[in-house]
C-alpha cells in the first residue's frame, strides 16, 4: 500500500472557537479595546480638528463619531463571539471562499502597513523623549528604537494572546495608561484655564471642514478596527458582553483621545503633538507609559495580519504568521518614508467601510453565520457588486456632497442594500 499523505493542518481562522476555550468577558473586551483605543495617532487626529471647528464642533463630532464608531466596532464583535469566527471566516461567509482571498490579502496589505507606522510613531517619541532629556543625539538612535520596539512586539507575538489580554492589559497596562491620560488631561486643563477657559471655549473655528466631514475623521480610526475586531471576540463568552465591552472600552479611549488632542492643540497651537505633551509637568514620564501602551497597537496589527494569513496558508500557525509579520513591519518602518505613505494606507483602509457594511448587512440580527459559510459559493457576487459599489461611492461622495462625508454615508447604504438582499428574507 502506498504510504498515507499527512493530514492537512487546519485552519483555524475558518473554524469556531470551541466553548471551553472561550475566556473573555466584559472586562477582557472592555480593557482590551480600551487600551487599544488609546494612543498617540489618534491625539494628533484629534489635533487636526482644530483651528477649522470651533471647540465646540470638535466636541460634538468627537462624543457622535466615537459612539457611532465603537458601536460599530461592538456589533462585529458580537457577530464575531456570536459565530466563534475570525474575520477571515466572516469574509469568507459574505463574498465566497475563492473571493474572499482578495479582501483577506488586501487586510493583510493594510495591517502591515499600519503595524510600520505604530513602529515608526513610538521611535519618533521615544527620540523625543530621550533628546528631552538630553541623550539620543546620535543618527543611530531612530534605528535601535525601531529595533527595540519591533523586538518586544516579536516577543509579545511568542506569546500566547488571551494572556496577554488578560494578564499584561488588564492588570498592568490599563491602570498605567489610565493614569497617564488623568495627569495629561489635568495639566492641560489647568493651561487652559490659566489661558482663559471661556475665551477658549467660545472662540470660533477658521473653516476649511465641516462637522460631518470631521464626523468622518473621528469614526475613521474605529473604522480601521473593524477588519480586526473578530479575531479577539470570538474568545468571548457571550455576544452581549462582547457588544458592551467593545463598545464602552473603545469609545472611552476614543473620545479621550481625540478631545486631549483638541485640548493640546487649543492650548499649545505652534507644537507638534509629542513636544507638547513634553512640556506639561511630569509629561516625560506619562507620555513614556502611553508610548509603553502604545505597543500592543502595533501588536493587533500583527497578531490579526497573522490570523488573516493563516486562513490563506494554513501550513504556517498563527504564531509563527506573527513572528513574520513582526519582522516584515519592523523591517518596513526601517527603510520606507511611512510618514509620506499614510494617505495611502488612508486610502487603502477605505475599502473596508463598504465591505463591513455589507458583512452587518448580511450578517447581522441572528443571522446562521455558519451555516452561510458552509454553503458559500466560490464567489458570491451580489455581495462583491455591493462592494465594489459601495467604494465607488465612498470616493465619489465627497466630489458631489463634499459638506456631507463619506464614511458614514457609504456605510449606511451598504448596510440597507445587504439586508434588503440577503438570502431568506421576504
Amino acid at each position: 500500500m502506498p504510504p498515507s499523505s499527512p493530514p492537512a493542518p487546519a485552519n483555524d481562522a475558518l473554524i469556531p472557537i470551541a466553548p471551553d476555550r472561550r475566556v473573555f468577558r466584559f472586562g477582557d473586551h472592555a480593557s482590551l479595546w480600551f487600551s487599544l483605543g488609546v494612543g498617540l495617532l489618534v491625539m494628533q487626529v484629534g489635533a487636526y480638528l482644530m483651528p477649522a471647528l470651533s471647540p465646540r464642533e470638535a466636541l460634538a463630532a468627537i462624543v457622535a463619531g466615537s459612539l457611532i464608531g465603537a458601536g460599530l466596532l461592538g456589533w462585529v464583535a458580537k457577530i464575531g463571539c456570536d459565530s466563534g469566527l475570525a474575520s477571515a471566516g466572516l469574509m469568507h461567509a459574505v463574498y465566497g471562499r475563492a473571493f474572499a482571498g482578495l479582501p483577506i490579502g488586501l487586510n493583510i496589505v493594510q495591517l502591515t502597513g499600519w503595524g510600520a507606522f505604530e513602529l515608526v510613531v513610538m521611535r519618533d517619541a521615544t527620540v523625543a523623549i530621550g533628546r528631552q532629556a538630553g541623550a539620543m543625539g546620535g543618527a543611530h538612535w531612530p534605528v535601535l528604537a525601531t529595533l527595540l520596539w519591533g523586538g518586544m512586539v516579536m516577543l509579545l507575538l511568542s506569546g500566547s494572546m488571551v494572556q496577554l489580554v488578560r494578564r499584561l492589559i488588564a492588570r498592568v497596562a490599563l491602570p498605567l495608561v489610565v493614569l497617564s491620560l488623568l495627569w495629561l488631561s489635568w495639566q492641560f486643563v489647568s493651561l487652559a484655564q490659566a489661558q482663559g477657559f471661556a475665551t477658549l471655549w467660545t472662540r470660533p473655528g477658521a473653516g476649511g471642514m465641516g462637522v460631518l466631514p470631521a464626523l468622518d475623521l473621528v469614526i475613521a480610526m474605529p473604522i480601521s478596527w473593524l477588519p480586526l475586531v473578530a479575531d479577539y471576540a470570538r474568545h468571548g463568552t457571550s455576544g452581549r458582553s462582547a457588544l458592551r465591552g467593545t463598545w464602552l472600552g473603545y469609545a472611552l479611549a476614543n473620545l479621550w483621545c481625540y478631545a486631549l488632542g483638541v485640548l493640546v492643540a487649543l492650548t499649545l497651537p505652534s507644537q507638534d503633538l509629542v513636544t507638547a505633551l513634553l512640556l506639561a509637568q511630569g509629561g516625560l514620564i506619562a507620555l513614556s507609559l502611553i508610548l509603553i501602551d502604545e505597543v500592543d497597537n502595533a501588536y493587533g496589527d500583527a497578531y490579526s495580519g497573522a490570523v488573516s494569513a493563516h486562513s490563506l496558508l494554513p501550513r504556517w500557525g498563527v504564531r509563527r504568521w506573527g513572528m513574520a509579520m513582526a519582522a516584515l513591519c519592523t523591517a518596513l518602518a526601517l527603510v520606507l518614508p511611512m510618514h509620506s505613505l499614510e494617505p495611502f494606507l488612508l486610502l487603502l483602509s477605505s475599502v473596508f467601510v463598504p465591505l463591513f457594511g455589507v458583512i452587518l448587512g448580511r450578517l447581522a440580527f441572528g443571522a446562521p453565520v455558519q451555516q452561510a459559510l458552509a454553503k458559500a459559493r466560490r464567489v458570491e457576487w451580489l455581495p462583491v457588486g455591493l462592494w465594489i459599489a459601495g467604494i465607488a461611492c465612498y470616493h465619489g461622495l465627497p466630489r458631489v456632497l463634499p459638506a456631507l462625508g463619506a464614511a458614514l454615508p457609504t456605510l449606511c447604504l451598504c448596510f440597507a442594500l445587504a439586508f434588503l438582499t440577503r438570502p431568506g428574507r421576504r
